[in-house]
């Protein structure tokens, strides 16, 4: 004898019209709510970066405001190699001790810059492409269980509520599970790329006088300057 379809009564919740899922539905399900997961790691992974990259940077900046010398200030960057404006220091140097010119340092803390947003940005596209795809996906999980839905109808010769009612219901928690998945995605998004335009905007702020430092003063040797610089607290 075969086990009869899930009736409106046997269903109470989500979670039921999701274990009576079978087929497409169901692997679109599991699709979802994988990425669902997804969203949460990302979204933990990058605001715990975001708030060490701007703790470092801070640090940074705050023991960098009374320097004007550019051997101190690469001695500095090595002593705060975890802040995303030593790393720009450190490229600052390298060209300067190539005789670079202001234009020229000015280019290279640009493209330090760009470096940084791209390391700030891991993992950003996955979160945006999830946000983005999700409801679509969800989608797609709808319109193929109404059109499974249709066929029992076919087979069944009966558009009758126990018929019909599993199968639209499938139908639809594929399109919420969809937006599980995007509506964290896109708030996550937001949020996270908002706080590294932050850090960004202030990085490119401070770099113009970084700039400045190393294309003026005489360029000494890192240890005699991290000999005469006192230690950070």
């Amino acid at each position: 004898m075969q086990p009869s379809e899930p009736t409106p009564a046997s269903v109470s919740g989500p979670l039921d019209l999701m274990r009576h899922a079978s087929g497409m539905v169901l692997v679109v399900l599991l699709l979802l709510l994988a990425a669902s997961f997804m969203v949460w790691v990302i979204w933990f992974l990058k605001t715990f970066q975001i708030g060490r990259l701007r703790s470092a940077q801070s640090r940074f900046d705050h023991d960098a405001a009374l320097i004007h010398d550019p051997s101190q200030l690469l001695a500095l960057a090595a002593r705060h190699p975890h802040a995303p404006g030593s790393r720009v220091v450190v490229e600052l140097g390298r060209r300067r001790q190539a005789g670079a010119s202001l234009d020229v340092l000015q280019s290279v803390a640009k493209r330090a810059i760009v470096s940084e947003q791209q390391r700030a940005g891991a993992l950003m596209p996955a979160l945006s492409s999830i946000a983005s795809a999700s409801p679509f996906v969800g989608l797609f999980g709808t319109v193929w269980g109404i059109m499974d839905a249709f066929l029992k109808i076919g087979v069944e010769k009966s558009a009758s509520l126990p018929v019909v009612a599993p199968a639209i219901g499938e139908a639809l928690i594929a399109t919420a599970f969809g937006l599980v998945a995007a509506i964290p995605a896109t708030i996550g998004f937001n949020f996270t790329d908002q706080k590294i335009q932050d850090l960004l905007s202030e990085l490119d702020a401070t770099s113009d006088a970084w700039v400045q430092i190393m294309s003026n003063a005489p360029l000494r040797t890192a240890q005699s300057a991290s000999k005469s610089f006192p230690p950070s607290s």
